[in-house]
Formats: structure tokens, sequence, C-alpha cells
């Protein structure tokens, strides 16, 4: 029974964090297509996609 709220409570850190990246991104001075393509990696892959945005993403503004 532990294991099922540890790992939902996974899953909310990591919807909250992917969020929080999504507006980061949107809100960031990179071009249009770069935005589209860091949604994209964020949505599909959201653990591997936010910590990948988290070292290489645009910065915001």
């Amino acid at each position: 029974m532990m294991g099922l709220s540890v790992g939902g409570l996974f899953g909310l850190v990591v919807l909250v964090l992917d969020v929080w990246a999504l507006i980061s991104i949107i809100q960031s001075s990179a071009e249009t297509v770069n935005k589209v393509l860091w949604v994209v990696l964020v949505l599909l892959l959201p653990v591997l996609g936010l910590i990948v945005w988290f070292l290489f993403g645009p910065k915001s503004r």
C-alpha cells in the first residue's frame, strides 16, 4: 500500500514540474519552432524531457 502512495506523490510532483516547465517554455524568448519542440519533448517524455529542458532549455525572459 505504501508503494502506491509514493508513486502517486511522485506522479503529482512530476505533473507540477511539467506544468511549470511548459509555462516557462511558453514565456521564454526562444523562437516559436524551438518552443514547440521543447513542449513536445516535455509532453511525450515527462521525466526525461523535464530533465533535458532544465539542463539545456530556453531560459525565461
